[in-house]
């Protein structure tokens, strides 16, 4: 912990990128933990409903998944989130890069948030592409519809579906001129978002997880704690 907050002092050109586990501490269930979402019994597993062939083929029983599983509409930004919206307004985090579609980052305060896999707080018409708010989603029956009659899709990337490439750039340009980048709360065993780590070129790689990761043996630092807990402690010591 000391050699983290040392290092975050001297550094003033930090990115973060994590996964589920930063979100876990605001009551969001992550995907591959014991409990986690793939680990709940449905008449198809979470990877098959949250794919774009199931979203096409069976368009209200994905929502009827989607609704219940995916909108956590009263999570709240944790210790961490907090923290990287300190380390942006102290001018030390160029950017936040995230593998979530909760949209925590923005509420604690961050503003470079590069979001891989979308966010549930966006919708879309497939027919018109008119823009839709969480609302829309959350408070219709059925299959959400446009004032068109077009179908409302999530802005979130579905299995089979590929990232978008300009923020997968943006995401590359940030790490490769990193000083140091702090990866936190993923499992780092999806691709291509877990590859994106290779393009760091500097010598303060920090790993922050609760299990070991496949990556930890190239880290410059490995803290095996929750990603809250851990951030949170450069709240407190101020």
């Amino acid at each position: 912990m000391d050699t983290l907050k040392k290092w975050i002092e001297e550094s003033e050109n930090i990115v973060f990128f994590g996964g589920a586990g930063v979100s876990t501490e605001s009551g969001i269930p992550d995907f591959r933990s014991v409990d986690g979402l793939y680990s709940q019994k449905y008449d198809y597993p979470p990877e098959t409903i949250l794919s774009h062939s199931f979203f096409m083929r069976r368009t209200e029983e994905f929502y009827r998944f989607y609704r219940d599983k995916m909108l956590y509409e009263g999570a709240k930004p944790n210790k961490a989130h907090l923290a990287l919206a300190k380390l942006e307004r102290d001018g030390k985090c160029r950017a936040v890069i995230t593998q979530n579609i909760d949209g925590l980052h923005q509420a604690a305060g961050s503003k470079e948030v590069l979001e891989l896999h979308g966010s549930v707080l966006r919708n879309y018409c497939m027919s018109c592409k008119k823009a839709y708010g969480l609302s829309a989603v959350k408070n219709s029956d059925g299959v959400p519809k446009c004032a068109c009659g077009g179908t409302v899709k999530p802005d979130v990337v579905l299995y089979e579906e590929g990232l978008d490439g300009s923020t997968l750039q943006k995401a590359v340009r940030y790490i490769s001129e990193a000083e140091m980048l702090i990866v936190a709360g993923t499992s780092l065993t999806v691709y291509p978002a877990a590859g994106l780590i290779d393009y760091y070129r500097g010598n303060k790689l920090v790993l922050i997880n609760k299990s070991a990761t496949a990556r930890d043996g190239v880290a410059d630092l490995v803290i095996n704690a929750a990603v809250g807990e851990t951030l949170g402690y450069l709240l407190e010591e101020e």
